[in-house]
């Protein structure tokens, strides 16, 4: 894509509003440098490329509005590709608004959200993918998060969109060459080859779709839900994992009266912490409301934990709660180990069959540091922590690799059946067109707006 900006020149605040001890302006655009120099008293005349130059921005009547550190970054080795300067003003609200006031008075247009970043990709400087995962690096909470967003930023999965789309390309060169010079000698060696480069194109799509469900977690963070009966030690337990006390932890049964939801990084994973209430029949109506979004939060939760009360034995309460319970997504903490144990796991693991029991005594912080590991095994489903750098965290990725295998499976089936390869190339073509989506290359402006409206101003 060979877009290029000519006509006008772009600015905005690249950093938040409030106090701080710098605030940033930045300008976009041929008349970038022209900006600068009109309202930016300083030596020398002209500034070097990418050279830090003191001086004070000064308003039309003279006056000077900040002390300020400005740079500038000339076209094509920019974030934009084009001609960018950035003003290193105090951080504060009325210097940063005077200059910018002053700027878009020199003829600069306020910034779109995200216009910064989506000149970047009409401009080639990187592809919409990448563009993507700006806002993903942004918005990280968790070092997981930060780093597979990284990885996106570097162009991990355009590299593989791209070589997925390189395989599907042979395969439509293949089939234009029969398409425009039959030859019955080879088609049947050609129906062969077909069938076994579409099947590679399918499982190198079905391996990415298969890593969005850790992408979701490491994008949105894993819902774990702690359940149990009151007073088991539910409130202790998110205490101890969130190193300080949220929650309210008596010996009174029904304190939590409602779901306490509370967001933490666990060993560079981000985790959802969602504390309910003790699960129990009670008459209390605002006690029986909370049981109730108890319930809800463990239908909806991706991991439960099922704190047990190792000296009290296992009663219809817990019975009744191991009812809602998903074993495979179940880990029961046995708590108060350090008191007289009248439940064993043996018996646990016959109620919850291949629920993961750890023994703990949370008053004593012992058995916390299981509970951590056993929360981020979860997130890659027992297996190896990812080396493929390649992890969809996107639901536009996802939702467009979906339809990509689904033409390829049809495409698949019309080529068992031995159907006309004219036939066949429309499926395997859709396949192209809809992975072209993801990195850029064939999507719509209206798709394009929608995903840099999510931007923030001055990015």
């Amino acid at each position: 894509m060979d877009y290029k900006f000519t006509e006008d020149t772009i600015a905005a605040i690249a950093t938040p509003f409030g106090e701080g001890g710098i605030g940033i302006i930045r300008i976009s655009g041929e008349e970038s440098e022209r900006i600068l120099y009109e309202i930016f008293k300083r030596k020398p005349e002209v500034m070097e490329d990418r050279k830090m130059t003191y001086g004070h921005i000064v308003g039309d009547d003279g006056r000077k509005i900040d002390e300020v550190l400005a740079v500038v970054m000339r076209a094509p080795r920019t974030y934009t590709g084009e001609d960018v300067v950035e003003i290193d003003c105090h951080g504060g609200i009325v210097p940063l608004q005077k200059t910018l006031e002053l700027v878009l008075s020199k003829g600069a247009r306020l910034a779109e959200k995200g216009e910064f970043t989506k000149r970047a990709f009409l401009n080639g400087r990187i592809d919409l993918s990448q563009a993507e995962a700006v806002m993903d690096l942004v918005k990280a909470k968790a070092d997981k998060t930060y780093d597979v967003a990284l990885d996106q930023l570097e162009g991990a999965v355009s590299r593989r969109i791209r070589d997925i789309r390189s395989d599907i390309m042979d395969i439509l060169v293949d089939l234009t060459v029969n398409i425009d010079y039959p030859d019955e000698d080879i088609e049947i060696e050609t129906y062969s080859k077909l069938d076994t480069g579409l099947s590679n194109v399918k499982e190198k799509i079905s391996k990415l779709i298969e890593s969005s469900q850790t992408g979701k977690i490491i994008s949105e963070g894993l819902k774990v839900a702690i359940v149990g009966k009151p007073n088991v030690g539910k409130s202790s337990l998110l205490n101890s994992l969130l190193k300080e006390t949220r929650a309210i932890v008596t010996d009174v049964p029904g304190t939590t009266r409602d779901t306490i939801e509370e967001t933490l990084n666990v060993k560079g994973i981000p985790v959802v912490l969602i504390d309910t209430a003790g699960i129990r029949e009670t008459e209390d109506r605002v006690e029986s409301i909370g049981i109730e979004k108890s319930k809800e939060s463990l239908n909806k939760a991706d991991l439960a934990i099922f704190v047990m009360d190792a000296n009290s034995g296992v009663d219809d309460i817990d019975r009744g709660i191991i009812e809602y319970l998903d074993p495979k997504k179940t880990i029961v903490v046995l708590n108060k180990m350090d008191l007289d144990v009248r439940v064993s796991s043996k018996e646990i693991s016959a109620l919850l069959p291949s629920a993961e029991i750890i023994e703990t005594s949370i008053k004593n912080d012992e058995g916390v540091d299981l509970i951590e590991n056993a929360i981020v095994s979860r997130v890659y489903k027992g297996e190896a922590k990812q080396e493929d750098s390649a992890i969809i965290t996107n639901a536009r990725h996802k939702n467009l690799l979906e339809k990509a295998g689904a033409s390829i499976d049809d495409a698949m089936e019309l080529s068992g059946r031995e159907e006309p390869f004219e036939i066949i190339e429309i499926e395997v073509n859709d396949a192209y067109e809809t992975l072209g989506e993801i990195i850029g290359e064939t999507v719509q402006d209206d798709i394009l707006n929608e995903v840099f409206s999510r931007f923030c101003l001055g990015k």
